[in-house]
């Protein structure tokens, strides 16, 4: 009983300290009905008595508990921080934050006792509570979260949730290299190389083109494979510092990468794998754009798949880089050698842009395009005037488009720079004075016509359409020596010829072949024709023939028909003579990239 009573009066003790008034029962009946009443009519203030007023409360001042309240949970917060209790003071503060979550400090404090946890994520949700009320205060704290988040991320591997929080860092505070740097790193270990190559070129746009910066953007081009800008980068970082290791390195890099590439499309042009080479010179040049070489080489290929445009294009280029020089900040020694090596290609890529032009003018003129390829081969002469093949080409031109002066000034030309038994240029004087010889036999000038046909026989003794021309203009002249002569050469060269017969009636009336080739007249003018013919052909020549002169047997192998008479001589002497250089011939063997040695052909009919 006695502990009973003890517990009740602790009670009692208990209530009266919370509640220091005591209300009698009167008070308490009165307070149930109003409360009664209250639930029924609300707050209404129509059942008050006329000028009766509503009783006063006394003030409770709650704002001043709850600040005194959010004081002491923010105390034991700092205390709890100085103990190094960090989840006690994440609660203290977070109880703080409850009761004042104006106050700035109280995100500020709690953001600390996270980090302390590393918990990064809920700091930087209360640095940007701070960050709204107070714009820019904490704006570099919240960056370093972010940043410290990131790079935790990144440690762990997870590229792209350490891209997030970096460029969340970057975004509170734009002015830092270092997020941005560090956001380009989560890319690059991410394979986003695109997305990274866009972040450099902001950078350059925004802050201006760097040695350091061409040389990121370099290597970032080179991972995307655009070899060919990686190296403008390069050489833009060497202009702004040329003695930068690393641009130098790259550069070496990629010259390597360009020679190897150079020795395979040289490996596949010996071997006759032109397409082949054509894309190994092609990645060669992706590494090395602005060495004439290789544009010289690929130049070659063009023109020995007959991409004549092309080649043009490319040996026009060489020539360009060549003039200007390739500056690779090298010493003196090494200048001077890349000056001479320069000057080698030059010259190269100027006989190959020659060549490059006949060629494409051999092929006009195989479609009948004899004005397009006169005017390439007048390109061609005025790159190099020493070359006999060009003029007999633009004489060919000539020929076919009736301009017979200018055919025969051409051919005259590449006589005095040929060999004079040489037969491409013989052949084709020849061909010309008889087709002169025709013209003239036409218009009835039979003299002129004689002495066409003199000097086409000159050029080429071996036809028997001339002797047959010739004797026929004679015998309009009333030579009839003259024209029984050539009508015996032209029996000894053709004996199966059609014009054979009626010629034999009118010049050896009651005579047959047989009797005029032993006659004393037939043996000596068997005997001069064959010392005219040995004395303007090759030895070889000089024994086939003399063996068809015993035969009595020779044939024309590069004439026409003999059954045509004069008029038509010239056509057909047209038709049958190649009359443009042959394109096999021109074809060279390339047996190294800086030394390509070849020459424009002479070719024979």
């Amino acid at each position: 009983m006695g502990t009973s009573e003890e517990r009740n009066d602790q009670m009692q003790a208990e209530d009266q300290s919370l509640f220091l008034s005591d209300v009698s029962e009167e008070e308490l009946d009165e307070a149930r009905r109003k409360s009664t009443f209250q639930q029924l009519f609300g707050s209404s203030k129509i059942f008050l008595a006329p000028g009766e007023k509503r009783p006063q409360k006394p003030e409770l001042q709650g704002s001043l508990i709850i600040q005194s309240k959010a004081a002491e949970h923010y105390t034991n917060g700092n205390e709890a921080m100085a103990k190094s209790q960090y989840e006690k003071a994440v609660i203290c503060f977070s109880k703080a934050i409850t009761l004042q979550p104006e106050q700035t400090q109280l995100y500020v404090s709690q953001a600390e006792a996270y980090l302390q946890l590393c918990d990064f994520q809920s700091a930087a949700a209360c640095y940007k509570r701070a960050w709204l009320l107070e714009p820019g205060v904490y704006s570099a704290r919240l960056a370093f979260i972010y940043y410290l988040q990131g790079q935790c991320l990144l440690d762990r591997g997870l590229f792209l949730e350490a891209l997030e929080a970096f460029s969340k860092a970057a975004e509170v505070k734009p002015g830092c290299r270092a997020y941005k740097v560090r956001s380009l790193a989560c890319l690059t270990a991410a394979g986003h190389h695109a997305e990274c190559l866009k972040l450099v070129n902001d950078w350059m746009v925004s802050d201006g083109p760097t040695s350091d910066l061409y040389i990121l953007r370099a290597r970032l081009h080179k991972l995307l494979n655009q070899t060919s800008r990686c190296y403008q980068d390069v050489k833009s970082a060497l202009v702004l510092n040329p003695t930068c290791p690393e641009a130098r390195g790259l550069l070496l890099q990629l010259q390597e990468a360009g020679e190897q590439a150079r020795q395979k499309a040289v490996d596949s042009a010996l071997i006759g794998q032109l397409p082949e080479a054509l894309c190994m010179i092609n990645v060669a040049l992706q590494n090395c754009p602005q060495d004439g070489r290789l544009y010289l080489f690929r130049g070659i290929l063009y023109r020995r798949m007959k991409d004549f445009t092309a080649a043009i294009e490319d040996l026009v280029q060489a020539v360009e880089l060549s003039e200007e020089g390739e500056n690779d900040f090298r010493g003196q020694a090494e200048a001077r050698d890349e000056k001479d090596e320069r000057d080698s290609v030059q010259e190269e890529v100027q006989f190959q842009l020659v060549l490059t032009y006949n060629d494409f003018a051999v092929q006009c003129f195989s479609r009948g395009l004899y004005s397009e390829a006169t005017l390439l081969l007048n390109k061609a002469i005025e790159e190099e005037k020493g070359q006999a093949g060009l003029y007999l080409n633009r004489g060919d031109c000539f020929y076919k488009q009736g301009e017979w002066c200018y055919a025969l000034a051409d051919y005259q030309q590449a006589e005095e720079m040929m060999r004079p038994d040489d037969p491409a240029v013989r052949l084709r004087l020849a061909v010309l004075h008889s087709t002169l010889g025709s013209f003239c036999f036409q218009d009835g000038l039979f003299p002129e016509a004689a002495e066409m046909f003199s000097l086409a026989i000159q050029y080429n003794p071996k036809a028997s359409q001339y002797y047959e021309n010739r004797s026929k203009a004679f015998r309009k002249l009333l030579n009839l020596e003259g024209a029984r002569k050539d009508f015996i050469c032209m029996m000894i060269l053709d004996p199966t010829s059609e014009e054979l017969p009626p010629m034999l009636m009118n010049l050896f009336p009651g005579c047959s072949v047989s009797d005029v080739l032993s006659s004393p007249a037939g043996k000596a003018v068997r005997v001069q024709l064959m010392d005219t013919i040995q004395a303007c052909c090759s030895s070889s020549d000089q024994q086939r023939l003399s063996e068809k002169l015993q035969k009595m047997t020779l044939t024309n192998e590069n004439t026409a028909s003999q059954s045509e008479d004069p008029s038509e001589a010239g056509k057909a002497a047209g038709r049958q003579l190649k009359l443009c250089v042959n394109e096999q011939e021109m074809q060279i063997i390339v047996k190294s990239l800086l030394q390509v040695k070849e020459a424009v052909s002479n070719v024979s009919p």
